[in-house]
């Protein structure tokens, strides 16, 4: 059938409301409690919002605003089909994952992060990821110890 019979401006009109999926990270999907109801929480949104533009009316208009959350639905629902909930850390004694680290730079500045699943991770919020290489240098350590990375000594303070 011609594009000419359908409701869409073209068949590239179509296309172009497809997007391609979000890059799924290859590490293992480690997550906090608080990780996991954020990515519970993100998926209802992401449906929420791809059912509200089902409501629209015009074909061409529907596409593209059902575009993105169901991108991001697909997204959300492989991580949380994959994400494995890990406990508190046991101790305070070695950092792990889920631990608050309190460290000091080579340059005097003193910063605190908790070590986090890659989906929660915002430095500006004071959570990084598992995998960053900070926490990877981090992880194991103890109050006193010394690591580097990328060039700069950090001095573990504190571990909570």
């Amino acid at each position: 059938m011609s594009v000419a019979f359908t409701k869409e401006e073209s068949a590239e009109t179509a296309a172009e409301t497809m997007l391609p999926d979000r890059p799924v990270s290859p590490h293992p999907n480690l997550v906090t409690d608080a990780g996991l109801k954020a990515l519970q929480d993100q998926l209802r949104e992401a449906q929420a919002a791809y059912e509200a533009a089902q409501a629209i009316a015009d074909v061409n208009e529907r596409r593209r605003e059902a575009a993105l959350p169901l991108r991001d639905a697909r997204y959300f629902a492989a991580r949380l089909r994959t994400a494995q909930l890990m406990p508190q850390p046991a101790s305070t004694e070695a950092i792990a994952f889920g631990s608050t680290v309190t460290f000091r730079r080579g340059d005097g500045r003193t910063q605190t992060y908790r070590i986090v699943g890659e989906d929660e991770a915002d430095p500006k919020r004071g959570t990084i990821s598992h995998v960053s290489p900070v926490a990877q240098r981090l992880i194991g350590k103890a109050v006193g110890d010394v690591v580097e990375v990328t060039g700069q000594e950090l001095e573990i303070l504190q571990i909570a």
